[in-house]
């Protein structure tokens, strides 16, 4: 075992640290086939080095089977690393989630806010609303996960660790 196994794992690992990465990096997105505001947020995920694949068949059944709270819902909603992303959610909370893996069923950011990704186009005029990013634990209840102020809608305000 000693010495076939450790080159076995050797040569292996590799793969196995690859494939998971590939698993983590693997968005599915759930939204109606008509809303461009999806499809800007998709498009920024995928400028961000992820891959996604996009169900054009609605939300509403997939959050509710994933387990996000209706009451915290928006127009789309994502799996990725078996976490459930609701709405316009930055990348770099999506991330964050990733590394940090708290107990919870994911983030998500309700409604659907003006400056959020997404919804952040030339429609809006610059304009950018203050928003929270939730994270949802695991008994339906949500708590700060980051807040974005609406000057800066590109940085966070204040880093709450739940």
């Amino acid at each position: 075992m000693n010495r076939r196994f450790l080159l076995v794992s050797a040569l292996t690992l590799p793969f196995t640290v690859a494939a998971t990465q590939q698993q983590t990096n693997l968005v599915e997105v759930w939204k109606d086939p008509n809303c461009g505001c999806c499809k800007d947020w998709v498009d920024i995920l995928e400028k961000s080095g992820f891959s996604v694949r996009v169900f054009d068949n609605g939300n509403e059944a997939i959050r509710a089977q994933l387990g996000m709270p209706a009451k915290l819902g928006s127009c789309h909603t994502a799996r990725v690393g078996g976490y459930v992303i609701e709405g316009h959610v930055p990348v770099r909370e999506i991330r964050r989630l990733l590394r940090e893996q708290p107990k919870a069923i994911g983030l998500t950011v309700p409604g659907m806010v003006v400056g959020s990704p997404g919804m952040d186009g030339p429609a809006y005029k610059g304009r950018k609303d203050p928003y929270s990013v939730l994270l949802v634990h695991v008994n339906g209840e949500s708590s700060i996960f980051q807040k974005y102020d609406a000057l800066v809608n590109s940085a966070p305000t204040s880093n709450t660790k739940t």
